[in-house]
């Protein structure tokens, strides 16, 4: 459909790269109350989409870019369910199974796809079936699968937005997002068809609905009856894919500053909000994400949610390169099953997958015997292998050691890359010289279209970092005097980090407050992250605004929120909430009101202890039974409150010293000074961590 050639090799990285200087430094951009602008060492020059390098422009663009490249390779693929054995009359011949192999559609065939699709939406919306909002939105409620990619690029191909639909957040946001997005049209798997009609009379814009799966006749007619109910027209995919193929209307491409799609965040606040993403970001995101990585050949493993940017680039990038995508049968306890029968070459990660990985390769290094032995001595001579000359394979130790290892995920890994939430640097060493590829990490949100900042897969010494900015965007860090972060810290600057690029966002849908926040009037995005610039130019995130973070799997949780709703509870005097971006769960340091926990520790140990007898409540609190009872009654509060499982405090420590302003840990207004309280409390915390570490896995 291109009439010029869109195909694009991404670049590597040259063999000088500077490593001592890993931001550029935009002359001139030095003002007071902020670092200069930094940008990208190699590819400083903003934008990039569109330049006679690297021609795409729109997410239709990047699909064409793989057409022109690969159109008769895989492009889509699924291990296929199979029959149940029905001459086997037994539990295990009822088991769900799958094939040992994938089964794939080649490009061309997922463009004739795409284009049959295209053309039935646009003839849904020409006949005024479909239609009607402020903008032309059409909603994907599933989980990835082939048919999301296809029904994605129909829509971009006749200038649709897309909307992604999930209900991980709770029951009401899909609705919440149907009606502020105002989709008239949603396509949605079969198991969450019923739920979708249902929402028919509480979402008036809504007046398709489209059926990812096929029905059988019987269900045909009763999920038609109900949405004929609601004034809903009821169609499945295939039979508008068969509705386009007969009737061909013109496209009409997008240009690179429309708007591709609405994703909805979590963010922070009480309901999502939609993040307004052009074409141009997207594909200022891809030509970021695709450079330096060139692998043309395989495939990468689909398995984290279409519906957040991190994944929806990455798959981007991989059209972009003409690769193929392979989708998880939707299983995640069959991920690692789905990994060995793909064999892919790009594994995208977030820190749960890494850290079950790191522990499987853990467990195995602290096995008795020979075999312990071995891993050990493997992992000893090629981290010191790494640390001096960056090499990830080792032609004996993987050969011995390692070769089972990465027959894992298939034992064709070349690339692994991880975002969501910081990972522990040594984490990193061991997956990078275990699984013998580069593990890259990176920053990055929704609002930059997860482009922010990568580290450089041959920099040793980059762990803890986020490395520096990404060639869509230059960046810099703004003072905030409040929690005491300037850019004239020594030895590194500090601040808010900043970014602003062609891969910003253009704001939130409906909501100037938040966009107006989040952007400033220069086009700056305000990330929330609080970052230091260290010696060698690279980024570290250190803390974040408003209290508010992000543990390793992902989830945000508001300390001060959680701190508030514990400390309705007779018990609690005082509570410090604490939470760690490597870490899966909450901590707290209590003080307790001391007339409740004389009268606990007395019915617990059936004793009797006075409010005012401090050293006696001290030594009761060293009681097992005593510290159950006091876990047990934060845990009824938090179920009380209905906090969600990662918002509980899941272990505490009680000290009966306050937090006062003459020790430091509180403010003159008497706020908690978490700085001084982390500092204060630090080994404990370090400790009751440790304590939890014993988790076990199968890999």
């Amino acid at each position: 459909m291109a009439s010029t050639s869109l195909i694009f090799d991404p670049p590597e990285f040259p063999q000088n790269f500077p490593y001592k200087a890993q931001s550029y430094v935009v002359a001139g951009t030095a003002k007071e109350g902020q670092t200069p602008h930094l940008r990208n060492p190699v590819w400083s020059e903003l934008p990039a989409p569109g330049r006679t390098d690297f021609k795409p422009t729109t997410t239709h663009e990047i699909f064409e870019a793989g057409l022109q490249r690969s159109a008769t390779r895989m492009c889509l693929g699924i291990r296929p369910r199979l029959a149940p054995d029905a001459k086997a009359n037994t539990p295990a011949s009822n088991e769900v199974k799958y094939a040992d192999h994938y089964v794939w559609e080649t490009y061309e065939q997922v463009n004739k796809r795409k284009l049959d699709l295209g053309s039935a939406i646009e003839g849904l919306f020409r006949s005024g079936k479909a239609g009607g909002g402020e903008l032309p939105t059409v909603g994907i409620w599933s989980i990835n699968r082939p048919e999301w990619q296809i029904i994605d690029q129909a829509l971009a191909v006749y200038s649709r937005v897309t909307v992604s639909l999930y209900d991980t957040l709770g029951p009401t946001v899909v609705e919440y997002v149907l009606n502020h997005s105002e989709a008239s049209m949603a396509f949605v798997t079969q198991e969450n068809l019923p739920r979708l009609i249902a929402l028919g009379p509480r979402c008036p814009k809504l007046r398709v609905i489209v059926s990812i799966d096929d029905l059988s006749e019987g269900a045909t007619r009763v999920a038609q009856a109900w949405a004929k109910e609601y004034r809903l027209e009821l169609y499945t995919m295939k039979q508008l894919e068969v509705m386009g193929a007969q009737t061909r209307y013109p496209v009409n491409p997008p240009k690179p500053h429309d708007l591709a799609t609405i994703c909805y965040t979590s963010g922070t606040t009480s309901v999502p909000k939609g993040v307004l993403l052009t074409h141009y970001n997207l594909t200022s995101g891809v030509y970021a994400f695709s450079l330096g990585l060139p692998w043309h050949e395989g495939a990468m493993l689909s398995y984290l949610p279409l519906s957040h940017i991190y994944e929806r680039i990455n798959e981007l990038s991989t059209f972009l390169l003409g690769a193929g995508i392979g989708f998880f049968t939707g299983d995640p306890l069959r991920l690692i099953e789905d990994a060995q029968v793909l064999k892919p070459r790009f594994f995208p990660c977030v820190p749960r997958v890494v850290n079950r990985l790191a522990l499987g390769i853990q467990q195995a290094a602290a096995a008795p015997g020979i075999r312990g032995a071995l891993v050990r001595k493997a992992l000893e001579v090629k981290k010191r292998n790494y640390e001096t000359t960056s090499a990830t394979t080792h032609k004996f130790w993987d050969a011995l050691v390692f070769r089972k290892v990465q027959a894992i995920l298939g034992g064709q890994v070349l690339i692994m890359t991880c975002g969501s939430a910081p990972v522990d640097p040594e984490t990193l060493t061991l997956l990078r010289i275990s699984m013998g590829c580069d593990v890259i990490e990176g920053w990055g949100m929704t609002e930059n279209c997860a482009a922010g900042t990568r580290i450089h897969p041959k920099d040793t010494t980059a762990g803890g970092t986020v490395g520096f900015p990404h060639p869509c965007n230059e960046v810099k860090l703004v003072d905030v005097p409040s929690m005491n972060y300037t850019s004239k810290d020594v030895p590194n600057p500090r601040g808010e980090l900043c970014a602003r690029g062609p891969c910003v966002f253009k704001g939130y849908y409906k909501d100037p407050k938040n966009t107006a926040e989040a952007l400033d009037s220069e086009g700056w995005l305000h990330s929330g992250d609080i970052a230091e610039l260290d010696s060698q130019g690279r980024l570290k995130i250190i803390d974040r605004i408003k209290n508010i973070m992000k543990l390793s799997q992902g989830e945000y949780v508001a300390l001060e929120k959680i701190e508030q709703t514990y400390s309705s509870h007779p018990l609690i005097a005082q509570l410090y909430v604490h939470g760690d971006s490597l870490q899966s769960y909450l901590l707290g340091v209590l003080v307790p009101e001391l007339p409740t926990l004389a009268d606990l520790i007395s019915k617990t140990l059936r004793v009797h202890v006075a409010a005012d007898d401090v050293q006696k409540l001290q030594e009761y609190l060293a009681n097992p039974k005593v510290q159950a009872t006091i876990q047990n009654a934060l845990n009824a509060q938090a179920k009380h409150h209905k906090l969600k499982g990662f918002e509980c405090v899941k272990k505490v420590h009680v000290t009966l010293e306050p937090f006062t302003v003459e020790n430091d840990m509180l403010t003159p207004t008497f706020k908690l000074r978490r700085r001084d309280v982390y500092a204060r409390y630090k080994k404990i915390l370090d400790d009751m961590y440790k304590e939890g570490a014993g988790e076990t896995t199968k890999l």
